[in-house]
C-alpha cells in the first residue's frame, strides 16, 4: 500500500503538469481522477492497518468490516470525480478548448500509464490471493485510472493528428462515464458487504460438505445454516441433527469431523464454526416455532434432498 500511495503522488504531479502544459480538458479529467485516488489510497492504507487488529471485547468478530467502508468511500470519491469531470468537459465543449503542446502531454501520460498498469495488476493479484477487499478495490481503482489514461491518450492523440479540438472535451465525457461505472460497482460491493449478503460460492461449498455428511450417515440432517464473510475470515453457524440415542461425546466428534471438512473445502479462508447439536426428533421436542425466523437456506436444502 505504501507503493500505491507513492505512485498516487507521482500520478497526480505528472498529470497536473501535463494539464498545465496542454490546457486539455481530457487530461484535466485524468488528473482529477488521480486526486480522488490519492485520498482513497490514504484511507485504504488506514483501513488495512485497522482491519488486521485482533478481536477485542468491543469487536469480537474483529475489525475487518472496515474494508467495506473503504470500498464505499473510494466509490463515493470516484463518483464525485465523475460528476466534476462531466461538468468541466461540458463547459469546455460549449466554450471551446484552447490547446497547446499536446505532444509533451502525450509523452508524460504514456509513461504514467505504464506505471499504473504494473501497479494495478499487482494490487489486484495480491488482494485476491489474500482475500483483501481493500487491496483489490484499490487495485481496480488503479486499473480504472490506467484505462482512463489510455482513453485520454487516444483522444488527445486524435486531436493532435486531426486538429479537431472539440474531440478533447468529448473524450473527457467518455472518461467520466467510464469511471462512473467503476464507482457504482465499488459502492455496490460495499453495500453488499455491510448488509452481509451471502457469498454464493461459500453457500455452495458449505451445503456440499453438509450434504455429503448426511449421505454418509455422519449426521441425520441440518438446518438454520448461516454464514458471514469478512475478507479471508468466514463465520459459519448451523444446527446438526443426530440419532436420539447417540452419546453427546460421539455427536461432538462427528460435528468436529464436519468442521474439519469445511475448513479444507473453504481453504485458505480462516473458518470459524458454531454448531448447535440436536436430536433428530427436533420438531417434536420444539413444536412451537423453533425454526423462526425462517431459515433462508431451509428450502434450498430440502430441494437438495436433505
Amino acid at each position: 500500500m505504501a507503493a500505491s500511495l507513492a505512485v498516487s503522488f507521482l500520478m497526480l504531479a505528472g498529470k497536473m503538469a501535463a494539464y498545465f502544459i496542454t490546457g486539455s480538458a481530457a487530461i484535466l479529467s485524468d488528473a482529477l481522477e488521480s486526486v480522488i485516488h490519492l485520498f482513497a489510497t490514504g484511507f485504504a492504507a488506514f483501513s488495512l492497518w485497522y482491519a488486521v487488529r485482533p478481536p477485542d471485547a468491543g469487536h469480537p468478530y474483529g475489525h475487518g468490516k472496515i474494508a467495506y467502508f473503504s470500498s464505499g468511500f473510494e466509490g463515493g470519491l470516484i463518483l464525485i470525480a465523475a460528476v466534476t469531470i462531466l461538468y468541466s468537459a461540458v463547459r469546455a465543449l460549449i466554450e471551446g478548448p484552447a490547446l497547446r503542446q499536446l505532444d509533451v502531454g502525450l509523452w508524460i501520460l504514456a509513461g504514467l500509464t505504464l506505471v499504473n498498469l504494473a501497479l494495478g495488476l499487482a494490487l489486484v493479484r495480491v488482494g485476491r490471493r489474500h482475500r483483501s477487499l481493500v487491496l483489490e478495490a484499490n487495485g481496480r481503482h488503479v486499473l480504472t485510472d490506467m484505462w482512463t489514461s489510455l482513453g485520454v491518450l487516444a483522444g488527445v492523440g486524435l486531436v493532435a493528428l486531426t486538429g479537431l479540438t472539440w474531440l478533447d472535451p468529448l473524450v473527457a465525457i467518455v472518461v467520466a462515464l467510464n469511471i462512473l461505472w467503476t464507482a457504482v460497482r465499488l459502492v455496490r460491493t460495499s453495500v453488499s458487504g455491510l448488509m452481509e449478503a451471502a457469498d454464493t460460492a461459500d453457500t455452495q461449498a458449505i451445503l456440499t460438505v453438509l450434504d455429503q455428511a448426511v449421505a454418509e450417515g455422519l449426521i441425520s440432517g441440518y438446518h438454520q445454516v448461516r454464514h458471514r464473510r469478512v475478507n479471508d475470515q468466514l463465520w459459519i453457524e448451523y444446527h446438526l441433527l443426530f440419532p436420539e440415542d447417540l452419546r453427546i461425546t460421539e455427536a461432538h466428534e462427528r460435528s468436529h469431523v464436519v468442521e474439519e471438512r469445511l475448513a479444507r473445502a473453504l481453504g485458505p479462508t480462516h473458518v470459524y464454526v458454531t454448531a448447535h447439536l440436536e436430536p433428530e426428533t427436533h420438531d417434536e421436542a420444539h413444536p412451537e416455532g423453533h425454526r423462526e425466523p425462517a431459515d433462508p437456506l431451509l428450502l434450498q436444502t430440502e430441494r437438495r434432498g436433505t
